[in-house]
């Protein structure tokens, strides 16, 4: 199996490094990657099915793998939506897929955001894991913006082993995440 370089760096030299900066015993528990779960909410879902598959296919080209359709657990009489209802889209990454969008996040994704600043380093959820939402889809290099009628909006979760938010930063800035400079 293939890995990306970045898998390789981490294994090779950044466990190490934050295995000693974080004051880990025990080299097994030090923080990694575990997956990254990209999710669409899908607009208009319920009056267009057209707009699930348009969704279905910018998820798969951002991704690199095949979407799972995600439905209603309620229904909501306010917003007409039924249980059962395909309202969006998923993918989880592992392995080397995970590896190579991370990268591809953080050195081409990001630089491409106009006005970027860094991430905020509140995003972290208590447990060592990440989430960053993205107001629409055309950041991505395989998006081609004259074949998209509806701007879509992506949420991204970075899933790691760390077990409080100072080990999930620590891992996340080892990786190359750019976070926002305090002030």
């Amino acid at each position: 199996m293939s890995t990306n370089l970045l898998q390789e760096q981490y294994n090779k030299e950044i466990a190490k490094n934050l295995q000693l900066e974080l004051g880990i015993k025990n080299f097994n528990a030090v923080p990694k990657l575990l997956k990254i779960v990209i999710n669409i909410g899908v607009k208009d879902a319920l009056s267009d099915k057209k707009n699930m598959e348009k969704g279905a296919e910018i998820l798969s080209l951002i991704a690199g793998q095949k979407p799972r359709v995600m439905k209603a657990k309620k229904s909501i009489a306010s917003f007409k939506l039924r249980e059962g209802d395909e309202i969006g889209l998923m993918v989880t990454l592992r392995g080397k897929r995970m590896y190579d969008f991370y990268q591809k996040l953080v050195t081409i994704v990001f630089p491409r955001i106009r006005d970027f600043h860094g991430v905020d380093k509140k995003s972290f959820d208590g447990h060592g894991n990440y989430t960053l939402g993205f107001e629409e889809s055309m950041v991505f290099t395989e998006i081609d913006p004259s074949k998209i009628d509806k701007i879509q909006g992506l949420e991204i979760s970075i899933v790691t082993k760390a077990k409080d938010d100072k080990q999930g930063y620590a891992l996340l800035k080892a990786l190359g995440m750019p976070f926002k400079k305090e002030q």
